[in-house]
């Protein structure tokens, strides 16, 4: 019984952990846009930022979408694409 507690808990909790292990560049942090410059595209993208930060070899934010839904986004720091989200 106890294991299919455990079993459903890890199902229940995978979608955030796949998205949690983002793999966005290769390329050395020389080669990342500024910080900077990031959050300047992400602005004319349309999300508010509540918090943004360098997640493994990614730019992450957690904020909203231009239409108020909760997001966590993942972006290549070199292009800024989106790499992953999550919207609510």
């Amino acid at each position: 019984m106890k294991l299919k507690l455990i079993a459903a808990a890890l199902l229940a909790l995978a979608p955030t952990a796949a998205l949690a292990d983002a793999d966005c560049t290769a390329e050395p942090k020389e080669k990342w846009m500024s910080e900077a410059a990031m959050k300047a595209k992400i602005d004319a993208l349309g999300y508010k930022v509540k918090t943004f930060q360098v997640s493994g070899s990614c730019y992450e934010i957690y904020g909203w979408t231009k239409e108020g839904k909760r997001a966590e986004v993942y972006f290549n720091p070199v292009s800024g694409e989106i790499v992953k989200s999550e919207i609510e």
